[in-house]
């Protein structure tokens, strides 16, 4: 995984507490346009003002480091993006038409070559106990008759590359022996990678649980004795690791075979790498995948798989190179882990590829494919490089796309930026002076509107102060009635008045709904602290009540 030297300030350096519930109260003063009001809502003129006073940052209450975060510029890059044209121009066109009837050959060529691999394969499966329904954990390796009669599906994969246009295939290198490198990893550009490596060298494969589903694919992939995983179960990403590591610790078995990207990119950038392939330990041989081109990018990003299909069918040729890099090794120090050999990996990849490596990572594409399901335009505006905001602040993948159906429902614009009254309107707020200092915070370009990215760097950063927690309890006892153990409506709106003007009623119920996790009429402590860790940026509405402050509102 591609690191980044620079981000914000380490939590180390952070502050000591500012807030308990032994803090003497403070006053301030500030003017603005309004009435002055007291905790009961009346007017009152020797009220004092709340934390939106003079200072820029509404959450220097957290840590004496009151800059906002200001994460590394985001990268121009887009590493899923397919830049094939739509229409293709005069040249696709006529080429379309003169390859048609070539096309509809290859597709019965494809065809015939499904069928007899499938066949063939079935036929390699019937009896084996080790392989009925699902490749079971701790199985032994295909028996060698059974590995010969796959010869047969082997070749019916180069036949299927044959019809897609890959006539010939450029090859440097040769594979490493199977006991100096058992383990084998590849850029991800195409479904037709795969294809190619089963051809070449039938290794085991880690795949998602969801291909074992895939009519003909399914039967055909559990014959490489492939290792399911699902990315998103912990338990099962061990899992996967173990076998990775019994599978390579013997000779009897295949290479196995890894795409440590875990998607498909557009081949000229890498995204970060996942560690499975690095965490046994064992040398792997790096293996680099080009298409190169004129007219056509045969990458599988943002082209549906009957589109990327039909336009390989109608191509006169279709090129592709595969490199076989020499192996890589362990560190020999031991204090050295996983992620410094996926590193090393990733570094001589990228530049036997001449490309950069990137902090981008499957969450990314994830996030850029919900984007498009939205119907937003400038899907990768939406991008984070998800692999850095992971390192630096221990986001998961979860709540990132939690956070991105909440950003998505704030309106962005058509280059993916929120603007401040959107985005108080989705927490039924105005944009008051609290509120406009807290979305600041986020909007340190001064642009008026933010980025998803800024969005989630932003509330990363808050929930990673060391006080967070404890000003969130504390919070909730200040805004709570002395001998209740829950917030109602009124007891909320009268704690907002300590920063700001309260919001109609239909806003303060909309708010309310928002802290009402559980849905019960009632604000329970686990209902806030909830509601707080989804939103840290709107601790900053309760910081007044907790200091003893009052808003002051002048005309």
């Amino acid at each position: 995984m591609a690191s980044r030297n620079h981000g914000p300030t380490p939590a180390s350096s952070l502050a000591t507490p500012l807030l308990s519930d032994s803090i003497t109260p403070t006053t301030h003063t500030r003017a603005a346009n309004g009435h002055a009001r007291g905790h009961d809502g009346h007017d009152d003129p020797c009220a004092a003002a709340s934390v939106c006073d003079g200072g820029g940052d509404p959450f220097a209450f957290l840590s004496e480091d009151r800059r906002p975060p200001r994460p590394p510029g985001p990268s121009p890059a887009d590493p899923f993006r397919n830049r094939t044209p739509a229409l293709g121009g005069l040249y696709g066109w006529v080429r379309t038409l003169l390859l048609a009837p070539v096309a509809v050959v290859r597709l019965v060529l494809f065809g015939l070559s499904i069928a007899i691999g499938y066949a063939a394969t079935w036929v390699a499966l019937r009896g084996w106990t080790d392989s009925r329904e699902r490749p079971r954990e701790g199985a032994g390796p295909m028996p060698a008759w059974r590995r010969r009669l796959m010869w047969v599906t082997r070749l019916s994969a180069r036949c299927i590359l044959f019809s897609f246009g890959y006539h010939w295939i450029t090859r440097k290198g040769r594979p490493a022996p199977r006991e100096l490198a058992p383990i084998v990893v590849s850029n991800h550009v195409s479904y037709i990678d795969p294809i190619y490596f089963f051809y070449e060298l039938f290794p085991t494969i880690v795949s998602s649980d969801s291909h074992d589903a895939i009519p003909f694919v399914g039967t055909i992939i559990r014959a490489m004795q492939v290792i399911y995983v699902d990315r998103f179960s912990p338990a099962s990403r061990k899992s996967a690791v173990n076998e990775i590591k019994r599978k390579a610790a013997g000779n009897s078995f295949p290479r196995v075979l890894l795409f440590p990207e875990g998607t498909t990119t557009n081949g000229r950038f890498l995204i970060s790498f996942q560690h499975g392939a690095f965490i046994p330990g064992y040398p792997v041989q790096p293996v680099v995948v080009r298409y190169p081109h004129v007219h056509f990018d045969q990458s599988w990003g943002n082209i549906s798989l009957v589109a990327l299909m039909f336009k390989m069918f109608t191509q006169f040729h279709n090129f592709m190179e595969v490199e076989y890099l020499p192996i890589v090794y362990p560190p020999e120090i031991k204090q050295e882990n996983a992620l410094h050999f996926a590193e090393n990996t990733s570094f001589a990849m990228a530049h036997a590829l001449n490309v950069l490596p990137t902090s981008y990572s499957y969450a990314d594409s994830m996030i850029a494919s919900r984007a498009e399901e939205a119907g937003k335009a400038n899907c990768s505006s939406y991008m984070v490089e998800m692999a850095w905001v992971k390192e630096v602040y221990g986001v998961s993948t979860a709540e990132a796309m939690e956070l991105l159906e909440h950003f998505l429902a704030m309106n962005p614009d058509s280059d993916g930026r929120v603007k401040a009254q959107d985005f108080w309107a989705l927490f039924g707020l105005d944009c008051s002076p609290l509120c406009k200092k807290i979305f600041h915070y986020f909007d340190f370009e001064n642009k008026e509107s933010i980025t998803f990215r800024q969005f989630l760097v932003g509330c990363a950063h808050l929930k990673k102060q060391p006080l967070f927690e404890g000003v969130c309890e504390t919070a909730f006892e200040k805004c709570k009635a002395p001998g209740t153990s829950d917030i109602s409506l009124a007891q909320l709106a009268n704690a907002l008045r300590s920063g700001m003007v309260p919001p109609a009623d239909d806003g303060m119920l909309k708010l309310f709904e928002m802290f009402d996790i559980d849905d019960d009429d009632k604000i329970s402590k686990d209902d806030f602290v909830g509601c707080l860790a989804r939103f840290p940026f709107m601790i900053a509405l309760f910081a007044g009540r907790i200091n003893g402050e009052v808003y002051i509102e002048i005309v």
